[in-house]
């Protein structure tokens, strides 16, 4: 008996010590996210909201289960998917494709798809002038048509610029500026490379808080 009470004791610590690594926005359940989507100009262009559905732990990491939906600017649904996010040992990985830009995301309906699962990492412990691991991710689909499609994002040279003070109308953040190179490719017959230079905004144990390119930029609105 004092055996079995000593280890439920320590799952417990377990459980209390990934729960504190693990304090990003996107582990707290039943919370709605959303992300404001401005075009060059900054004037909004849409949004992206995720509602987390579920998040479990064990042997020291957490995942959270996410629905995400893309609306236009005026408020119109244009897609709907779902991913995943890990958290292990504070540092987070994020499902990749839940990172491709918003408008592509809503090209991308589909009644089948088969992906291999990849995550881009964020460690637990950040700094300025740090380089940062590569990720790919790739994905087979057959169109709501029936036309088969794939999708491949490759985002490289990852590297932490700075440390800057960031405000959203979800609050300010001491938070590290990282920028990097994607490359978006849908096929569908023919493949064309969308190229971007993109800068974030990332906040240790809470989560990116802005994105940039020349095409525009997303922020975090609201976690309720």
């Amino acid at each position: 008996m004092k055996t079995k009470l000593v280890w439920i004791l320590l799952l417990l610590v377990a459980h209390k010590s990934a729960s504190a690594q693990c304090g990003y926005y996107f582990f707290q359940k039943n919370k709605t996210i959303t992300i404001g989507i401005f075009n060059k100009k900054g004037a909004p262009d849409g949004k992206v909201v995720y509602k987390i559905t579920e998040v479990t732990a064990g042997g020291g990491s957490s995942t959270a289960a996410l629905r995400s939906e893309v609306f236009d600017r005026k408020d119109k649904s244009l897609a709907v998917s779902s991913g995943t996010v890990q958290c292990k040992g504070g540092v987070l990985l994020m499902d990749m494709k839940m990172m491709m830009a918003p408008q592509q995301s809503g090209q991308l309906q589909s009644t089948e798809a088969s992906a291999k699962g990849m995550y881009l990492e964020y460690p637990s412990s950040i700094s300025a002038g740090q380089d940062l691991e590569d990720g790919s991710f790739e994905m087979d689909m057959k169109m709501a048509t029936g036309i088969p499609a794939s999708v491949s994002l490759d985002i490289t040279n990852r590297h932490v610029e700075a440390k800057e003070k960031v405000s959203t109308p979800a609050g300010t953040w001491d938070a590290y500026k990282i920028t990097y190179q994607s490359k978006t490719v849908i096929n569908m017959g023919f493949g064309i490379p969308v190229k971007m230079e993109m800068t974030e905004w990332f906040v240790p144990g809470f989560g990116v808080v802005r994105t940039e390119s020349k095409y525009g930029k997303t922020e975090l609105i609201s976690i309720e």
